[in-house]
């Protein structure tokens, strides 16, 4: 029989998820609406490197769907890592 995680540990998982959910979204929210939208101009002054495309153009166009697949690896990765702190032990982490 596996042993329930407590009432205060669900609390820290959820306050740690919710911390990183914010963080990962307002860096999402940074790259594709400041620099796709906001600091378009400004990027537009530099070229991305290799190629001939402005880099506010390149952020709008292609940046922010970038940035969005590596923000879901990290928050997998931190959320595996998470598991494993805060839920070692309980048996919650095997799925119930």
């Amino acid at each position: 029989m596996s042993k329930l995680p407590s009432e205060q540990t669900k609390r820290d998982y959820w306050k740690a998820n919710l911390r990183w959910l914010a963080i990962l979204l307002g860096i999402w929210a940074f790259v594709s609406f400041g620099c796709g939208i906001l600091f378009v101009d400004f990027l537009d002054q530099f070229k991305f490197p290799g190629t001939n495309l402005n880099l506010g153009f390149w952020f709008a166009q292609q940046g922010s769907i970038y940035c969005f697949v590596l923000l879901l690896v990290a928050y997998a990765r931190v959320m595996n890592r998470l598991d494993r702190e805060l839920l070692e032990g309980t048996g919650a982490e095997e799925g119930s």
